[in-house]
């Protein structure tokens, strides 16, 4: 199919206007043992060891030790100390453009994510591949004269992030839990601070289930909002 360069939405200009969105969403999946009052002192460590001594490992590592400690927990001076270790994993998947169509107007456009039924999967923690659900979008374009059918480009990357705590007295995992989104940007340095607040919103969370966390990134002060998700 041919498309006219007059109504495709540039890839450029969708980046351009879709970078602009106020708000950060995000999927969250938390399953929970952990008790209370049990013992809290944490060391966090990289799932995939090609992580081990990054600075880019070091700084998201600290996003969650951050976390961690305004919900009480307190950082053990060594492994050997702590009570609790925590596996930090985060990716983004390779980019993915389309070409559509819908029915046109004098003029349409929009950007927004868009949640499909379909949920993508982790792999299991003892080393299986991250999988990705083609569950979201980023699209816009104008359309053609009245009646034409509107063409509009669609460029989206799914970025997710996963803790895991173990017990370390009996190697047991009292909390396991993943945040994920999706957008027009690759940019980890944005997204994964995004998506730790995101899996810390109302931490621990109730165990086996699934919201969706809207917030401001611009206004930190402002809560986020939860509702259940799917």
């Amino acid at each position: 199919m041919k498309v006219s360069s007059r109504i495709l939405l540039p890839l450029t200009a969708l980046a351009l206007v879709a970078g602009c969105a106020p708000t950060f969403e995000a999927r969250v999946s938390r399953f929970s043992q952990l008790a209370p009052q049990s013992a809290r002192s944490f060391v966090i460590e990289p799932r995939d060891a090609a992580n081990i001594g990054g600075l880019e490992f070091a700084t998201y590592a600290n996003l969650v030790r951050q976390q961690l400690i305004a919900n009480g927990y307190a950082e053990a001076p060594s492994a050997g100390d702590a009570a609790l270790t925590v596996m930090l994993d985060y990716t983004i998947s390779a980019p993915r453009e389309k070409v559509q169509t819908r029915p046109g107007s004098i003029w349409a456009g929009g950007i927004g994510p868009g949640w499909n039924p379909y949920w993508g999967r982790f792999g299991g923690w003892g080393g299986g591949a991250w999988g990705w659900g083609g569950y979201g979008a980023f699209g816009g374009g104008w359309g053609g004269p009245w009646g034409q059918p509107e063409v509009y480009s669609v460029t989206q990357y799914n970025s997710a992030l996963a803790l895991k705590i173990m017990r370390n007295a009996d190697k047991t995992s009292v909390f396991e839990g993943r945040a994920e989104t999706v957008s027009s940007s690759n940019n980890l340095t944005q997204l994964v601070p995004n998506l730790v607040k995101a899996i810390f919103t109302n931490f621990p969370g109730n165990s086996g289930e699934t919201v969706r966390v809207k917030f401001d990134p611009s206004q930190p002060s402002k809560p986020a909002t939860v509702r259940p998700g799917r």
